[in-house]
């Protein structure tokens, strides 16, 4: 078999599936023998070379299906349609905002998809045809493939939404430290899931709105339930967007009034004790005429003057209020 072909399966249109055993079954498949799907690794170098000789792909397409970047979205191409979409990265030891890209090439008899990190959603569909519960065509196919991609983020959102609750409750105990930099993290996470989120929305309703051979009328009402279920999810990225932006706000808030407050502390004491300094300094100059410096009491009666001055400062402010 090729080195890159996860899977090549001919739907028997009742749940289940038959998978293609050979290299060269696969090239003599034709679309009387049933609706295939083509699932592979597009960074395999036998893959790329089976793309480029394969009947259905243009040169454009080819490069479309094999490219390291690809933003969501659905366009024509000559023998069907491309279909482009992102799940959450669920794979041990990687980011979730991560989001792995899945290529389509979709028409009437043939659907081929290209990734190159495995996708939790494609394994749940394949075991479905083991269980002969899988989609029947093509377009419960990718229907299917979609509404599985959708659904996994359900825990990814709930997991940034339980976190941000975990930093409003630091918020409201400002004796343990606040940990700036995992929100920091939350908040690239929740921008970068939005990034792919919020195009793979418009492909969705693009898909239900507008006519495709291959997708049917009926699966349309399970699409567009799919697309719900996204913008829901893209509502709750933009809340989880402002909940962040106000705890860094509140935080910064609070950091400013605890330095307002030292400051206005420092500012004080600063206040009480100029004219101390003031009045000391002055004294304390050696040169001739300076008065008292005969007097046994002179230095007692001085400092019993700058207790008073200090007692009248700190009356006068606090009938200010500064104090």
């Amino acid at each position: 078999m090729i080195n890159g072909l996860l899977h090549a399966l001919v739907l028997d249109e009742r749940g289940g599936a038959r998978p293609i055993s050979n290299t060269d079954e696969l090239h003599n498949w034709k679309p009387g023998q049933g609706k295939l799907w083509v699932h592979m690794d597009y960074s395999q170098t036998e893959v790329v070379t089976w793309l480029k000789n394969c009947e259905f792909l243009t040169d454009y397409e080819l490069e479309s299906l094999t490219a390291d970047e690809t933003r969501p979205r659905i366009t024509s191409a000559t023998n069907g349609h491309m279909l482009f979409l992102r799940g959450v990265n669920l794979n041990p030891a990687q980011s979730p905002e991560d989001m792995v890209s899945i290529r389509f090439f979709i028409n009437e008899d043939i659907v081929i998809t290209t990734r190159k990190r495995r996708l939790l959603s494609i394994q749940d569909i394949l075991t479905s045809f083991s269980s002969n519960t899988g989609p029947c065509n093509i377009s419960e196919l990718v229907c299917a493939i979609a509404q599985k991609l959708i659904s996994r983020m359900q825990s990814v959102i709930d997991s940034l939404d339980e976190t941000l609750d975990d930093f409003e409750e630091e918020i409201d105990e400002p004796s343990k430290p606040f940990d700036n930099q995992g929100l920091s993290q939350l908040r690239r996470q929740t921008i970068a899931l939005k990034r792919y989120l919020r195009p793979q929305k418009e492909a969705l309703s693009s898909m239900v709105n507008n006519h495709y051979p291959w997708l049917f009328d009926d699966d349309k009402a399970k699409l567009n339930e799919t697309t719900n279920l996204l913008i829901r999810y893209l509502e709750e990225l933009d809340s989880s967007i402002e909940r962040a932006q106000i705890i860094q706000q509140t935080i910064t808030n609070q950091v400013s009034e605890q330095l307002n407050q030292r400051m206005y502390v420092m500012s004080v004491v600063a206040a009480l004790f100029l004219p101390l300094g003031f009045l000391t300094g002055l004294l304390g100059v050696n040169v001739g005429g300076i008065p008292g410096t005969e007097s046994p009491y002179a230095f007692t009666l001085f400092v019993v003057f700058l207790i008073v001055l200090t007692g009248s400062i700190g009356i006068y402010f606090k009938n200010k209020k500064w104090l």
